[in-house]
């Protein structure tokens, strides 16, 4: 009997892209499909499905500045992780390759392409990233979490199929909890997160926001936030202060149940939140990250503010008086909240997963 089909999947050394590839693994081995990691060095630390032994480590390196030197220290780099990846597909022999964005996909990408392997790209934000971009010429086909990123662009819009961002495990599972909203006397449940690192605007504005909201609104609040350890003082004296429900720490490892078990979530609005608030159903106040070339925080709020599901607040007006006001006229009126959580949950694709699974067996010609 011959052996079971491989597929690489090609992603950076962050949540944001490993989750999404894991949960494509997951649909693939249940279809009799071997998967296997291509990245950079950084996942040499994940421990989620792809352990030591499924990984296969590219060099890669990110565009960090634009002098001719860094520019030609980047282009050696990725030239030689092409290189790299060349060697290994001619001892793996893949059936496709498959990339999840960021610039570890790069060679592997390149790699598949010169030697005639089937390619895809996934691409969770609402704006391509700059990586899937200098890809999305030379790949197979593409997928997108969103509807209408390539709308613009009728050559790419027509080899894209939206399939959503495959969602892990834990975010399913946090799925099939019911959002109850609060009434106007118990318990107000408010989770405050900034990314894989925190976000230091969130220490800077939330504890001065809450100072400022009615004292009948500090005894309801139970309050759940990330805070940097450099941050952790400053923040913990204020809700000490105010005699504040709040657990403050830098990561949450059980961050999908924390995420059912809010009334309302504060973040950033990077593609792997705004897809899990989704699959959810959650509402949610968005600051999009700024200053980003693309400015692809900003869209992706946007397209959860569309659906009602959230208030998006570009940074420059995320001050402390209009977030004690947001929480208020949100605490004041508990149907809102029960609408945002509906319109959150009307973008959410929980079958993601398979979706893209259907393509990859697709280009692949499993």
């Amino acid at each position: 009997m011959s052996n079971p089909p491989l597929i690489l999947l090609a992603a950076g050394g962050t949540g944001g892209h490993l989750f999404p590839a894991e949960a494509l693994g997951v649909a693939l081995l249940k279809r009799n499909v071997q998967v296997r990691l291509v990245t950079d060095s950084r996942a040499l630390r994940y421990s989620g499905l792809f352990t030591r032994e499924l990984l296969d480590v590219v060099p890669s390196a990110t565009v960090r500045g634009r002098t001719p030197w860094a520019l030609a220290q980047t282009g050696m780099t990725l030239t030689a992780g092409t290189a790299v990846a060349m060697n290994l597909i001619r001892k793996r022999k893949p059936a496709a390759v498959i990339g999840f964005g960021g610039y570890p996909t790069l060679p592997p990408l390149l790699a598949a392409w010169l030697m005639r392997v089937p390619t895809i790209i996934h691409d969770a934000n609402a704006v391509m990233g700059r990586a899937n971009r200098l890809l999305s010429t030379r790949v197979n086909a593409i997928a997108t979490s969103l509807p209408g990123v390539l709308d613009r662009d009728p050559a790419l819009a027509a080899k894209t199929t939206v399939t959503g961002t495959p969602m892990r495990p834990a975010i399913l599972a946090a799925s099939e909890v019911p959002y109850a909203a609060p009434d106007m006397t118990g318990p107000l449940r408010v989770l405050v997160v900034g990314g894989s690192q925190g976000a230091r605007v969130m220490s800077d504005i939330v504890p001065n926001a809450i100072a400022r909201l009615e004292p009948a609104l500090w005894q309801r609040l139970v309050l759940t936030q990330q805070v940097r350890d450099e941050d952790m003082a400053r923040v913990r004296a204020v809700y000490d202060q105010l005699r504040i429900n709040a657990e403050l720490a830098p990561f949450f490892s059980d961050l999908p149940a924390r995420l059912a078990a809010n009334h309302l979530v504060i973040s950033r609005s990077g593609a792997g939140t705004v897809a899990e608030l989704g699959a959810i159903g959650r509402p949610s106040i968005l600051v999009p990250l700024p200053g980003a070339i693309d400015q692809d925080q900003f869209a992706n709020a946007g397209v959860l503010a569309q659906a009602n599901g959230a208030i998006r607040i570009v940074q420059s007006e995320f001050t402390p008086e209009r977030l004690a006001a947001e929480i208020s006229a949100l605490a004041a009126e508990p149907a809102r909240l029960t609408a945002m959580a509906a319109g959150a949950r009307s973008i959410g694709r929980l079958d993601a997963a398979e979706r893209l699974a259907d393509l990859v067996m697709k280009v692949a010609g499993i």
